[in-house]
């Protein structure tokens, strides 16, 4: 990256060097799933938020979805206290109970969660999960939730919900790195927001439902190698295709 590049875009916002990777750096650079999941989309992306500091512009909160998730948590907190399983668990006759543990909370608190440090690489990998469950055999089982609302069929083979997937494997990439027996077999929690009743009533039901996902992380480790390299570089990548964001950035040079 040329000196002549570098001062024009410190003119749109970049971030400081602290959230920026420094090539050379003694110090751990911390890189959350949803940054694994940047990468895997777009490299351009990826690099331009984490080695220069301008990341994509910010998208809109989704506060519904975040009340589902707290309450939730209330939820299976309240059972976790006693080792009693959910009922969702029993409809679909999963054998085991919300895990305890004393670093629950900061495990699923965002900006902490559970991290590992990749030492070949330096980079510290984190992530929070939405919960975490434990079965008969200790395995630790990785929970994320979930809201929409639609008439259609709850799946995870949607093309768009390969991320989902990930998501899960990554946590259980994370978990077995810091010593945890992980089942193979994670779950996502949907509540679906019912759309059929007669008025509103200030109330919005859901329908509860529980997805399997079987994953497998022996991907996770060589794209942190993979992203390393990327950090590395002083050449921006290519961006991917069928990045909306790169597309819109071409389209707006050319008209400049």
């Amino acid at each position: 990256m040329t000196n002549q590049m570098a001062e024009k875009m410190n003119k749109y916002g970049q971030r400081g060097e602290k959230y920026r990777y420094m090539p050379g750096s003694k110090k751990p650079f911390s890189l959350s799933r949803s940054k694994i999941d940047l990468f895997l989309e777009c490299p351009r992306c990826f690099y331009l938020d984490r080695r220069v500091g301008l990341g994509r512009p910010g998208m809109p909160g989704w506060p519904l979805n975040s009340a589902v998730d707290e309450l939730l948590k209330k939820e299976f907190d309240l059972l976790r206290k006693n080792g009693e399983a959910h009922a969702i668990m029993e409809k679909y006759k999963i054998d085991a109970v919300p895990f305890q543990h004393p670093d629950i909370d900061t495990w699923r608190a965002n900006f902490t969660g559970r991290r590992f440090l990749h030492k070949p690489t330096n980079l510290e990998v984190f992530g929070a999960v939405d919960d975490i469950w434990v079965n008969r055999k200790g395995e630790l089982i990785i929970v994320d939730y979930k809201a929409t609302s639609t008439s259609k069929e709850i799946s995870l083979d949607d093309e768009y919900k390969e991320g989902y997937k990930k998501q899960i494997e990554i946590y259980q990439w994370i978990y077995r790195q810091n010593g945890h027996k992980v089942s193979d077999t994670g779950y996502i929690v949907y509540a679906n927001g019912i759309k059929d009743r007669d008025k509103f009533d200030g109330i919005l039901e859901f329908e509860m439902s529980l997805h399997p996902h079987k994953g497998d992380d022996s991907w996770v480790e060589p794209t942190i190698y993979e992203m390393k390299k990327c950090l590395d570089s002083d050449k921006i990548p290519d961006p991917n295709p069928n990045c909306e964001f790169c597309k819109y950035r071409e389209l707006i040079r050319k008209e400049e």
